[in-house]
């Protein structure tokens, strides 16, 4: 008995090691800032690469000329929903950023991923 279950415990675990996502499944396509004025604009669209539904968290960091970071928001841009493999969910958090002359770059990246 304890070697039938071994043996199921080693053909499973190949795939409980692919069941969980990571933030390199995600992908965040055309990202694009425009710190324009009163109202600026942070769009982009997060994609799941994934073999399962899951949702991820971004992070987007203003920075000034010298890299130092302004502003930082992070947002689950599905909410608590998770995104389909292969699906995509569009984002613009421009809302988030009080307006500052002195950023002149945004950084966006998956800061965290979960099974909702």
């Amino acid at each position: 008995m304890k070697a039938f279950v071994a043996a199921v415990a080693l053909l499973l675990a190949p795939l409980a090691a692919h069941a969980a996502c990571s933030a390199t499944d995600f992908a965040i396509k055309d990202f694009k800032p425009v710190p324009a004025g009163a109202r600026m604009s942070l769009k982009g669209t997060l994609v799941n690469n994934c073999a399962s539904a899951a949702a991820a968290q971004i992070r987007i960091d203003g920075k000034d000329d010298s890299g130092k970071v302004l502003q930082s928001k992070q947002v689950w841009p599905a909410g608590t929903s998770n995104i389909a493999p292969g699906d995509s969910v569009n984002f613009d958090l421009g809302r988030m950023f009080h307006p500052d002359p002195g950023m002149t770059t945004f950084t966006v990246s998956v800061a965290d991923v979960r099974a909702w």
